[in-house]
């Protein structure tokens, strides 16, 4: 792994420009977790209520009420979108990069490349922002900025909120597992229920900060495709493996200039068309960023 890392290291210093493809491992590292310890602080009472012992699984459980079913989102929004990270490994990408011609490429929804200082014209959310709600049919293609509406869901429920937007209760108290009726977050044109600008389905809402990102990030492409450029994907699966692996395969391959480079937990497959102009560091993506910089 060290002389990977020297590698690595060496390859971003001689290139013209880097483009990062993050996933959720990148989160992961970074603190974002969504089981054990963390879940149990926040959703302890939902997990002995209904049974399951993660916020993923939290977030397709059929809630016997709309006002129950923002109790747990407004909880699970505001953790992993307004409050910071755990860990400073945004930061150090952002260190690693900030001096380089640089853009990211993301499916991650938790605003976390912005926090640490990222510049927002060279970001491209692919799946939406945990921060936006948009309307449930949908009837315009609007987003709405939801931290005060998230915010007044979680005081109704007995949170104080601290330094860093961190939760918490007042001692001896326990939070309601639901919120008033009078809360429920509803679309300012049309009057239907809103919900998360999140991709699930094509009722998804790419609404003008999309689409300027998604132009931004085509006319960055053209312009760097014969250059020098590190395609450094980060924390990606294959749960969507078209919208950044494969999409950096092709490009590596198309450009004779370009190095593939991957950080991931576990080993992740490298087409022999690409082979030699690969990095592919297998470990604690954190660490690895981390050594990166040093």
């Amino acid at each position: 792994m060290e002389q990977k890392i020297m590698e690595l290291k060496k390859t971003l210093a001689e290139a013209d420009a880097v483009i990062i493809g993050a996933g959720a491992g990148l989160s992961t590292a970074a603190g974002f977790v969504y089981s054990g310890e963390r879940f149990n602080r926040y959703f302890g009472d939902f997990s002995k209520k209904y049974g399951f012992h993660d916020m993923y699984s939290g977030g397709f459980f059929p809630y016997e009420t709309q006002e129950t079913f923002w109790a747990f989102f407004s909880r699970n929004i505001w953790i992993n979108r307004y409050m910071d990270a755990p860990k400073d490994t945004y930061d150090n990408l952002f260190r690693l990069v900030k001096d380089k011609d640089y853009f990211v490429l993301t499916t991650n929804v938790d605003h976390c490349f912005q926090k640490a200082g990222f510049d927002k014209k060279r970001l491209f959310y692919t799946q939406g922002d945990y921060g936006l709600f948009q309307c449930s049919r949908p009837c315009c293609k609007k987003t709405w900025d939801n931290e005060a509406m998230i915010r007044e869901m979680l005081l109704a429920q007995g949170f104080a909120i601290g330094e860093h937007n961190v939760l918490t209760l007042p001692e001896g108290r326990s939070a309601a597992m639901s919120i008033p009726t009078h809360l429920l977050p509803k679309c300012p044109n049309c009057g239907r229920p809103l919900t998360t600008n999140l991709r699930a389905d094509d009722r998804f809402v790419e609404d003008e900060g999309w689409q300027s990102a998604a132009v931004e990030y085509e006319a960055w492409v053209t312009e760097h495709q014969e250059k020098k450029v590190v395609y450094l994907e980060i924390g990606v699966g294959f749960n969507t493996p078209g919208i950044i692996k494969y999409n950096f395969w092709q490009q590596v391959h198309q450009n004779r200039s370009a190095v593939y480079a991957c950080l991931n937990m576990e080993e992740s497959p490298v087409p022999d068309e690409i082979r030699d102009r690969s990095i592919v560091i297998c470990g604690d993506s954190s660490q690895v960023i981390r050594e990166l910089i040093s």
